[in-house]
């Protein structure tokens, strides 16, 4: 099973969110909405998402004011961010781009455009997502053949551990709490308990570190876990 790209939709304007959600879902992303700025970012706390798309205009915090918020933080400040707005000024454009967004697409637009636009920053900024195959360090994930190697030697996962591995390889050296990897990895709709993520991050431990390679798992005490590679 391929992690799929979870995309956060922040969009006050329901027949938009709506249809946003059902494209973009089309388009085999995984789509969460929400309706105000003071949400998103307790949304973001919960589950960190691959990249946000956020509408300037919004009810009690402003979508440019989200963008400079998760742009201070160190966990979002390379949250990939695309910025929906009817101001289609200039020096609109310049300040959303400058408060930290990595693309702005101007109301009205359509939904092909959107979603081009989707999978060129997932590109630029977060490759991993858009490739069957990708790297870090000396282990190399093939989604396509689901196969895993380290050092040209095959290790052999179970299934969440395979998902776990490919998460932490979109994101080397983040770390992540239990929560937030039991979101992305089992789904926020899954009750399973936070022992159940140390029982399988011991599981893949033991399957990448041989006598020849280290232990690329970081263990942060009180913090959670990251990959470094």
């Amino acid at each position: 099973m391929t992690v799929q790209p979870y995309i956060l939709v922040v969009e006050d304007e329901e027949a938009l969110a709506t249809l946003l959600h059902y494209n973009l879902e089309k388009e085999s992303f995984r789509v969460d909405l929400c309706a105000d700025g003071e949400e998103a970012m307790i949304r973001i706390d919960e589950k960190l998402p691959d990249l946000v798309i956020l509408d300037w205009m919004l009810p009690s915090v402003s979508g440019i004011e989200v963008c400079r918020r998760l742009r201070q933080r160190s966990v979002t400040r390379n949250l990939p961010i695309i910025m929906l707005t009817a101001r289609g000024e200039e020096t609109d454009r310049v300040r959303g781009l400058d408060t930290g967004a990595d693309d702005y697409i101007v109301k009205p637009f359509l939904m092909s455009e959107l979603s081009a636009r989707v999978r060129a920053v997932l590109r630029r900024i977060r490759p991993g997502l858009a490739e069957d195959r990708i790297r870090q360090g000396d282990i190399v994930i093939d989604r396509s053949a689901h196969r895993v190697k380290r050092g040209g030697k095959d290790v052999h996962l179970g299934p969440t551990e395979f998902r776990l591995l490919d998460y932490f390889m979109q994101h080397p050296g983040r770390v992540f709490s239990r929560e937030q990897l039991l979101n992305a990895v089992w789904g926020s709709d899954v009750y399973v308990e936070t022992r159940t993520v140390d029982v399988h991050i011991g599981r893949l431990r033991r399957a990448l570190t041989t006598e020849e390679t280290a232990d690329p798992i970081r263990t942060v005490r009180s913090a959670g876990y990251a990959l470094d590679v």
